[in-house]
């Protein structure tokens, strides 16, 4: 499905693309404490166990504001379709995400997946329409050459794991690009939670499948007091920063936002020094030096052409 993007919205300042940039950063910045978690929690279960925990806690603590703030109403049984892929395609970028945890550094693990602003990016230009500078394509490729500085990867260490980090950014680039299509249409709060009762439901299927298939190592659960307070970290970080993401979305392009998810992997490089003890090297530095400043220069850029041309209106998707 092609959407043609009416007014660009990209370059309206006032309170729209700068505070949906500002939003996105702090979003990234929590994003790691998942990954952080939910490391620490694969060695007491499955991946897949994981991830359906993290889903069925994060639709909980969302539902006592989902009722509080009415948010329930937005619901809708015709929309159910577009949020169980939505739900789908985020269980699928989580599993594969977390298996990949068990082999390997966070900031390694995040580093491949850095190819995501990329294509999310080319898709934002492809689906949504959105007008895309020589510019921001450079800054997009500057911090995917900083994070390639960061990785070092090793494939003869993990092999085709090494790969799943890959198959997780498509999933979150096609994620991304669903929520910008409904970001301005829905309640937030509404689409997260529905994202994530459907994201559970997929991994519960697949919890039962794996059972039944005799797999019962990719089925484990666990109920002991580490591994749930593990749980509840993932769960509560996720529900942060995903509401900040959708909040985001409703200010700014995708394509706009991109480029600061790069500073995730600064987060995720110091949150994994404080924890695991990976403390990066000097190319790593060199390489988080180079994320910041495209990421920088990303916020200047914005600056520079809003001020240059005032607000014109609201997107306007055309299926």
């Amino acid at each position: 499905m092609t959407v043609q993007m009416g007014t660009e919205r990209a370059t309206s300042l006032n309170g729209d693309v700068m505070t949906g940039m500002a939003l996105m950063f702090v979003g990234v910045l929590i994003a790691p404490l998942i990954d952080i978690f939910s490391k620490l929690a694969t060695a007491h279960m499955s991946s897949t166990a994981v991830a359906f925990i993290r889903f069925i806690l994060q639709s909980s603590f969302m539902l006592p504001f989902i009722l509080w703030r009415g948010s329930w109403r937005e619901i809708r049984l015709s929309q159910s379709g577009f949020h169980a892929i939505r739900g789908g395609v985020l269980a699928l970028s989580m599993v594969s995400f977390v298996t990949t945890l068990r082999y390997m550094e966070v900031a390694d693990a995040i580093a491949i997946f850095f190819v995501e602003p990329m294509i999310l990016t080319i898709l934002s230009s492809i689906f949504l329409g959105e007008t895309i500078g020589w510019r921001r394509y450079s800054a997009c490729a500057v911090g995917f050459l900083g994070a390639l500085l960061i990785i070092q990867p090793s494939f003869g260490e993990v092999g085709l794991v090494a790969l799943l980090p890959v198959v997780t950014a498509f999933c979150v680039a096609i994620f991304a690009i669903m929520t910008r299509l409904r970001a301005n249409r829905e309640d937030p709060w509404a689409m997260q939670f529905q994202t994530g009762i459907w994201g559970g439901i997929f991994c519960a299927l697949a919890l039962v499948i794996m059972d039944r298939q005799g797999m019962a190592d990719l089925a484990k659960l666990s109920n002991n007091m580490p591994a749930i307070g593990q749980l509840i970290g993932v769960s509560l970080a996720a529900t942060i920063s995903g509401i900040l993401s959708v909040y985001a979305y409703r200010c700014a392009p995708a394509s706009t936002l991109a480029p600061l998810q790069y500073f995730e992997i600064v987060s995720a490089t110091a949150l994994g020094w404080y924890v695991f003890g990976n403390f990066p090297d000097a190319l790593k530095w060199l390489g988080i030096a180079i994320i910041i400043a495209s990421g920088l220069y990303i916020l200047w850029r914005e600056r520079k052409t809003a001020s240059r041309h005032p607000p014109t209106g609201e997107p306007t998707p055309n299926p």
